[in-house]
């Protein structure tokens, strides 16, 4: 038999919160989880790995309404795939775009950063009577 998690096990792997399952689960991104005979949710692996999906496409960016409109298309099987993998593949492309635009603004900080420091090595290497106006000539 398939080993059953708690919702109590499914937040410590995921590090998601209980309410956070739960409303997953009210608005549709989570499918509705199997119970026990007592009411309390039981979450299979594949309910595990699914969460680890979204948690992964909200962590990158991806729209909470694009998130369900993904789930979705997953709860309508494989004539979906193609429609799903398109989605995939314009999150990446955006992920790339977002990932080029980082890379620049950290190449203007590291050249700030570089010049500052020169700024603050050649302050101090002058004697104390030197005023920051004369290193600006």
């Amino acid at each position: 038999m398939e080993t059953e998690f708690s919702i109590q096990q499914v937040a410590e792997r995921t590090g998601l919160s209980i309410d956070t399952l739960r409303y997953y689960e009210r608005i549709g991104l989570l499918e509705p989880v199997r119970r026990a005979s007592s009411g309390h949710r039981r979450y299979m692996q594949k309910d595990i790995d699914w969460i680890g999906l979204v948690i992964n496409l909200r962590e990158t960016g991806m729209p909470l309404a694009q998130i369900h409109h993904f789930a979705e298309l997953r709860r309508q099987g494989e004539t979906t795939a193609t429609e799903r993998l398109r989605i995939l593949e314009q999150h990446q492309y955006a992920l790339s775009q977002q990932m080029q635009r980082l890379e620049q603004h950290m190449t203007a900080l590291q050249h700030k950063i570089a010049h500052k420091k020169a700024f603050l090595a050649q302050r101090d290497a002058l004697p104390h009577s030197a005023s920051a106006s004369e290193l600006s000539e």
